[in-house]
């Protein structure tokens, strides 16, 4: 166990080696016991932690902030949220757009299956496909000369 290890370790689980997992105390004890220095400070800051963690004790509650925290837990008529008061218009206003990007689409589909006016009549628009074969047989000609 490198003594890099053995911080990690002491860090994530504390002095106790009790605590450690299994497979690793044994490597731990080894290190301990050949006093390395990084190893020996590494546990004594983790027992200073442990001592403090074991030592502090939380205030206690205000009596009648726990009261007022269990009557509103049982209390009828839970306290309107934002998404609850504008859900209703918010919903509609879905529709809305929905409605709005159909005709939008629906527009988008019409301009471009009629063909341009100041257009010559041989540019077809984009939903011809009476000349597609000769096209793509012009097409496929020019790329073989």
């Amino acid at each position: 166990m490198t003594p890099e290890r053995f911080i990690h370790l002491a860090d994530a689980y504390g002095a106790d080696l009790a605590h450690w997992p299994a497979v690793e105390r044994e490597d731990a004890r080894t290190l301990l016991a050949q006093r390395n220095p990084q190893a020996l400070a590494a546990l004594q800051q983790a027992q200073w932690l442990d001592n403090r963690l074991d030592t502090h004790r939380a205030p206690l509650a205000d009596p009648l902030l726990m009261r007022q925290i269990v009557a509103s837990a049982y209390a009828t008529e839970p306290p309107s949220s934002f998404w609850r008061r504008y859900a209703d218009w918010l919903s509609r206003l879905g529709f809305v757009g929905v409605g709005l990007a159909g005709i939008a689409a629906g527009m988008l589909v019409a301009s471009m299956s009629l063909p341009l006016s100041a257009a010559p009549d041989w540019l077809p628009s984009v939903f011809d496909h009476g000349e597609a074969e000769l096209m793509l047989g012009i097409d496929s000609e020019e790329g073989e000369q």
